[in-house]
């Protein structure tokens, strides 16, 4: 079985609309939503907010390649078009994290492949991962540069002021346990 931590945002088009498509999408395979999230954009490309969220889904016959191929189907039917890095977009759906269960253990997959690197080389440095994150599963750790640390911790380690920036919204992906 793999179990993955998905970042899912949009700030073009009918943004809750675009992120309630992922939620549909992947429907009795969804473990937890988080609430929705407005962000600033992140990148430096001057752009409006985001609304983002985080999604955490298990499927036995899913790989995380299958995953990732899944997030870029569904970015392609919300009519994303990679024209510019940390760009406008009316859907991105990011793997952030997974793991597979082997035996009676959930056993982290790590990649370094270029297509699919996991866990997301830059999820400790965004507070629009993070947070949402950490509000569905609040004892979850991230490893980096083989040093696992807890959501808290890394949260704690960006400024502030980005962290405040990740306000929740009243908004909601329509989803329950």
């Amino acid at each position: 079985m793999t179990r993955v931590v998905l970042s899912i945002g949009s700030n073009l088009g009918d943004r809750l609309a675009h992120l309630r498509s992922v939620v549909d999408a992947l429907g009795p395979r969804l473990v937890a939503v988080s609430s929705v999230y407005s962000t600033p954009p992140w990148g430096g490309v001057p752009q409006q907010d985001y609304l983002n969220a985080v999604v955490v889904a298990e499927d036995p016959a899913l790989e995380p390649s299958d995953w990732l191929k899944l997030g870029q189907e569904l970015e392609q039917a919300a009519g994303r078009i990679r024209e510019v890095r940390w760009g406008a977009r009316t859907l991105d759906v990011d793997v952030v994290w997974a793991a597979q269960r082997r035996r009676d253990a959930r056993v982290v997959v790590r990649s370094l492949d270029p297509t699919l690197t996991l866990p997301h080389p830059q999820a400790h440095n965004r507070a629009f991962v993070l947070v949402p994150w950490l509000e569905v599963e609040p004892d979850a750790e991230l490893e980096v540069a083989d040093a696992p640390r807890s959501l808290r911790e890394w949260l704690s380690a960006l400024d502030s002021a980005e962290v405040r920036e990740v306000r929740r919204t009243e908004l909601s992906l329509g989803w329950t346990r």
